[in-house]
C-alpha cells in the first residue's frame, strides 16, 4: 500500500463532565490499556520520558526495555508474525526514532501489523534542530502505511486509535504515531472511544462477484494450473480456506518464502518453495503452468527471476487486497480485490458450482510434476572438510522441536536452509525478513514471538553475521525471562555474500571472513559472549553431538540458549536460479541443470 502523508486529526468531542482530565502521556498509556495491547518493546529517553512515568502504574501492560531500538522494532514484528496481534514499539525522539526506520521498512515490505509510538520534541522548538531532534514523519512517510505527528493531548487518543485501526486493516503494516513533548505533559479530557475519520482509506474486502466467477470458469478449464501461494494467506488467516480450495480443485501449490506453513509441507499437492533457492519441481511448476492462481502474492524478483520470462504461458488470477500489487509487475486475466478469507470461499463456491461434480482432468499435469518430485528431491551433498553439514543441523533442530515450534531466521544461507529443510505444517510458525533482507533479525524477533507465544519452543536460527548485529537482545531475554533458543549457523563468514563470490567472483573472498568459526581466532568466541549475557552457551563440531545440544536446548527454559554450530564455509544453498535469468535455468546442484525448457538471456 502507498504510504500516505500525515494528516491532522478531527477534534474529538468537546469536553463532558464524565470524561477524566488526564495528561497527554496518561492517555498514551489509557488507550494501549482500552485497544488491549497487553506487551510493548522500548527505550526510553528524554522526549517520551513522560509516557513512561504512567507506564510504571499500569498492570495491564507489561514493556519490556530493550536494549537497542532497532531491537524493539524487531521484537514487536515477531510478536505479530508469531500470533496474529498488532506489535508495539516504544521509542525516544531523533536517534532513538531513527534506529526503528529498519525495522519498519522490514514490516511494510512483509505486512506486519506494526505501531510505533515515539517522542517527538516541544513544538516549539520542532524545525530549529533541537537537541535530538529528528523529522521521523518525513522520515518514515515512504515505509509507513501513514504517519501522524501529533502536537495536542486532546487529539492522543484518536491518533493511537486510528494507527491501530490502519495497522490491522486492508493489507496489514507499520503506523508511526509521533507525540511532542508538550503533548504529552499538557492535560486533556480523555474521551473514548475517540472518533476516527480517515478520508480516503476505505480497504475493499468483499470482492466482485463476476471476477470470482471469472477465475471459477479459468481454473475449470486449466489444464496446468498452479496455486501461487504468497504471504498475504497468512496475514488474512487464510490456510484453512486455502486448504479446501486446493483439495476441491486438485490443483499442485507452491509456497513462497514468506508463506512458508500457509500450506502444510506434508500435503501431497504442495511442491515446495519456489524462487531463486525454490525446489525443482516448485520452480519448473510455475515456469510451465498455464494458469496462476495468484494469492496475496506480488510476482517479487527472488520468485520470478527475470519476469519477462517468467511462466511464459500462462494465464494470471490475482488476488491481493492491496490493489496497487495487482498487475505491478505481471498484468492479470483476472484481477480481484479483497480479502483472501472472504474471497477463497467464494471462489472455493463458484469453482465447485462451475464443474457441477465433473473434475477437470489434470492427471497429465501430475505425472510431469511427479517426475520431477522423484528426479529432483531437496537434498544436500556431505561436507568434504568433516565439519558439520548446516543443513543437518537446520534439519534436526526441526524434526526434534516439531510443527508446533516457531521458528524465526535471520538473512543469508541460513534464512534458506531454515526455509528448505525445516516442514512447516502451520501457519505463524515461520518468521523472517523476506522483502528487506534484514540481517539482525532472528534474536529480536524470536524475542518478541516467545512473548506472545511463551508455550512454544521458539528459535532463533542465526548466522554469525547476523548474530552480531542484534546479539544484546540475550540480555533483554535473559533478564525478562523470555527463554528462546538460538542456533548460530557459524560458517566463519558471510555466507550468502561468499557463495556469490564462489559463483560469480571466481572465488575472490573481499571482505567476508568474520574470523568467528573452525580454524579461526574466535572473535567473538559465541560461547563466552553467551555465557556473558547469562545464557546457557553449546559449542557443537561434530555431528555426533547434534542432537543432545539441541536436545538441551528444548529441556531448559529457565534462560536462553545458544548453540554454536561450528558449520563449513563451502556449503551452498541449492537449488539456485541465477539472479537476472529465465527460471528455466535453475540448477539443482553446481552446474547441473534439468535438461528442461528455453533457456533464454
Amino acid at each position: 500500500m502507498p504510504a500516505e502523508t500525515a494528516t491532522a486529526l478531527p477534534r474529538p468531542p468537546a469536553r463532558t463532565a464524565s470524561a477524566p482530565v488526564l495528561t497527554g502521556a496518561q492517555a498514551v498509556v489509557r488507550s494501549l490499556e482500552l485497544l488491549g495491547v497487553t506487551d510493548v518493546f522500548g527505550l526510553p529517553g528524554g522526549a517520551i520520558l513522560p509516557v513512561y512515568d504512567p507506564l510504571m502504574d499500569t498492570s495491564e501492560i507489561r514493556h519490556i526495555l530493550v536494549r537497542h531500538e532497532q531491537g524493539a522494532g524487531h521484537a514487536a514484528e515477531g510478536y505479530a508474525a508469531a500470533s496474529n496481534k498488532i506489535g508495539v514499539a516504544i521509542a525516544t525522539s531523533g536517534p532513538g526514532a531513527t534506529n526503528l526506520v529498519t525495522a519498519i521498512a522490514d514490516a511494510y515490505m512483509d505486512s506486519v501489523p506494526l505501531v510505533c509510538i515515539t517522542g517527538q520534541v516541544f513544538s516549539t522548538l520542532m524545525g530549529t534542530d533541537a537537541f535530538q531532534e529528528a523529522d521521523i514523519v518525513g522520515i518514515t512517510m515512504p515505509i509507513t502505511k501513514h504517519s501522524f505527528l501529533v502536537k495536542d493531548a486532546e487529539d492522543i487518543p484518536g491518533a493511537i486509535a486510528a494507527a491501530f485501526e490502519v495497522a490491522s486493516t486492508g493489507r496489514p503494516g507499520p503506523v508511526l504515531v509521533d507525540i511532542t513533548k508538550d503533548a504529552q505533559q499538557a492535560e486533556a479530557p480523555f474521551v473514548w472511544p475517540p472518533k476516527i475519520d480517515l478520508p480516503g482509506y476505505r480497504p475493499v474486502t468483499k470482492a466482485h462477484g463476476k471476477q470470482i466467477q471469472a477465475a471459477a470458469q479459468l481454473i475449470a478449464e486449466a489444464k496446468k494450473p498452479v496455486l501461487y501461494v504468497g504471504g498475504g494467506i497468512v496475514r488474512a488467516r487464510a490456510s484453512e480456506e486455502l486448504l479446501s480450495l486446493a483439495e476441491s480443485t486438485g490443483a499442485p501449490v507452491v509456497t513462497t518464502l514468506m508463506a512458508r506453513g500457509a500450506f502444510p509441507d506434508s500435503h501431497e499437492q504442495h511442491l515446495g518453495m519456489p524462487g531463486m533457492h525454490g525446489t525443482v519441481p516448485a520452480v519448473l511448476a510455475l515456469q510451465e503452468a498455464d494458469l496462476l492462481i495468484t494469492l496475496g502474492a506480488r510476482f517479487d524478483d527472488r520468485v520470478t527471476g527475470k519476469a519477462a520470462l517468467f511462466a511464459p504461458n500462462a494465464k494470471v488470477i490475482h488476488v491481493d487486497i492491496d490493489p496497487a500489487e495487482i498487475s505491478k509487475i505481471r498484468t492479470a486475466d483476472v484481477p480481484i480485490v479483497g480479502d483472501l478469507k472472504d474471497v477463497l470461499v467464494d471462489l472455493d463456491a463458484a469453482f465447485r458450482g462451475t464443474i457441477d461434480g465433473a473434475q477437470p482432468d489434470i492427471s497429465e499435469w501430475w505425472s510431469f510434476l511427479d517426475g520431477l518430485r522423484s528426479e529432483f528431491p531437496l537434498g544436500y551433498a556431505p561436507t568434504s572438510d568433516g565439519l558439520l553439514a548446516p543443513q543437518y543441523v537446520i534439519q534436526r533442530i526441526g524434526e526434534l522441536t516439531g510443527p508446533e515450534g516457531v521458528y524465526a531466521a535471520g538473512v543469508g544461507q541460513h534464512q534458506m536452509w531454515a526455509a528448505q529443510f525445516i516442514k512447516y505444517e502451520r501457519p505463524n510458525a515461520w518468521l523472517n525478513s523476506g522483502g528487506a533482507g534484514t540481517m539482525g533479525y532472528a534474536v529480536p524477533a524470536a524475542m518478541g514471538a516467545k512473548v506472545a507465544e511463551p508455550e512454544r519452543a521458539v528459535w532463533a536460527i542465526d548466522g554469525d553475521g547476523c548474530f552480531q548485529m542484534t546479539n544484546q537482545e540475550l540480555a533483554t531475554c535473559a533478564i525478562n525471562n523470555i527463554p528462546i533458543k538460538v542456533a548460530i549457523i557459524n560458517n566463519s563468514s558471510l555466507g550468502m555474500v561468499r557463495q556469490w563470490q564462489t559463483l560469480f567472483y571466481d572465488g575472490r573472498y573481499s571482505h567476508t571472513n568474520l574470523n568467528t568459526g573452525h580454524g579461526s581466532i574466535r572473535i567473538p568466541d559465541f560461547v563466552k559472549l553467551a555465557e556473558a549475557y547469562g545464557c546457557l552457551a553449546i559449542r557443537v563440531e561434530k555431528e555426533e553431538d547434534v542432537d543432545a545440544a539441541i536436545r538441551t536446548a528444548l529441556e531448559t527454559n529457565d534462560r536462553p540458549v545458544v548453540i554454536d554450530f561450528v558449520v563449513s564455509a563451502d556449503a551452498m544453498v541449492w537449488p539456485m536460479v541465477p539472479q537476472g535469468v529465465s527460471n528455466s535455468y535453475v540448477q539443482y546442484a553446481r552446474d547441473h541443470s534439468p535438461a528442461f525448457g528455453e533457456q533464454e538471456d
